[in-house]
């Protein structure tokens, strides 16, 4: 078992008692740190950083040197998966990922292989291996993968998409083809994440970007299923402690008691949703992490503390199982130092809600 000297964020994430609320951002390493930027410039390229375990490390420290953040989450992006597929992911300057070959029919679907997490992923493991031994148990490492639901929406979209017309398409008209997919990509999720366990990631994480553009009744069927299967497939113990789960659906506050019984072990939550609502609803069974809007770090200083005091009121006193985020990304524009601000105030304004 490996020692930590911060394990507050996992204590939360399973609902223990914590000192203070722990807090981290996604994307915090990013566009929005210079520091990061000049990796990038260096290597050439986004998927050069990543599929270099040195850089992937680099850039994953990089804001644990600036702010006092409980957890540290892995440098990749959550299209390694359909990439070692054999799609063919790129990279469009102001447009975001793309790929080459883009799935259109079955055939094409049948095709496709599940990736060994050690073989075509393995630069992947190799990054989380350096992470960990770099942290030297300062906090724990967050592992991910993006959802079966949204690595389809690329996959067959060919990139981002504004109007999912062409998922949707096979949606409807050739539902058993998406279910074919989605329970492949299932299955190389499992398989993805209980890699990076093994390598030495102590918390993972999906994220399910796109499942808000889902009906109700669609979302069970073609997103939530699936990540109920992965949640069922993955290692929930390891280095002798819980490995905890969160689950992550943008856009997805109307399903919140539907995530919570998948059995994961917190909830993500977008900011369009009141976090008292929230924790109201389903926050006897699960954690919850979030929910700050990311532009709110645009706001003046005093702005930002008054926020993170209102999103603690909002869970409340007597209780653990909450760890503070941003709803989604922080924005590549953001001033670093009210970032800062931002971590500071929840670690200082927290405490008192933990005595």
């Amino acid at each position: 078992m490996t020692e930590l000297k911060n394990d507050n964020y996992l204590r939360a994430l399973l609902k223990q008692p914590v000192d203070y609320t722990p807090v981290w951002m996604m994307r915090q390493a990013g566009r929005y740190l210079p520091e990061y930027r000049a990796v990038r410039k260096d290597a050439g390229d986004f998927m050069s950083v990543c599929r270099d375990a040195d850089l992937a490390c680099e850039v994953t420290i990089q804001p644990l040197r600036r702010f006092p953040l409980d957890a540290a989450i892995l440098f990749s992006d959550i299209l390694t998966i359909p990439d070692a597929m054999g799609l063919g992911l790129y990279f469009e300057t102001g447009e975001g990922p793309k790929f080459t070959n883009p799935l259109t029919c079955k055939a094409e679907v049948e095709k496709i292989g599940i990736p060994d997490p050690e073989d075509e992923l393995g630069y992947v493991m190799n990054a989380v291996r350096t992470i960990r031994k770099e942290l030297k148990g300062e906090v724990p490492l967050i592992g991910f993968s993006g959802s079966p639901w949204t690595l389809a929406t690329y996959m067959v979209e060919g990139g981002s998409s504004k109007g999912f017309t062409k998922v949707k398409k096979m949606m409807f008209s050739d539902p058993q083809t998406l279910h074919l997919l989605l329970d492949k990509l299932a299955n190389s999720v499992i398989s993805y994440l209980n890699a990076q366990i093994a390598a030495g990631a102590q918390s993972v994480m999906v994220f399910d970007t796109w499942g808000g553009v889902l009906s109700p009744r669609d979302y069970k069927e073609f997103s939530l299923q699936y990540m109920a299967k992965i949640v069922d497939g993955l290692t929930r113990h390891a280095d002798g402690r819980q490995v905890p789960v969160t689950l992550f659906t943008k856009n997805g506050g109307m399903w919140l008691e539907d995530i919570a019984a998948t059995g994961c072990d917190a909830v993500g939550l977008d900011w369009t949703i009141d976090i008292e609502n929230a924790k109201a609803r389903v926050g006897d069974q699960v954690a919850l992490q979030g929910n700050m809007d990311p532009s709110m770090l645009y706001a003046p200083l005093p702005r930002i503390e008054q926020e993170v005091d209102k999103i603690l009121t909002g869970f409340g006193k007597g209780g653990t199982g909450h760890v503070f985020n941003l709803g989604h990304g922080i924005h590549p524009d953001v001033n670093p130092e009210h970032a800062g601000h931002f971590i500071k105030s929840v670690h200082r304004l927290s405490k008192p809600y933990h005595l």
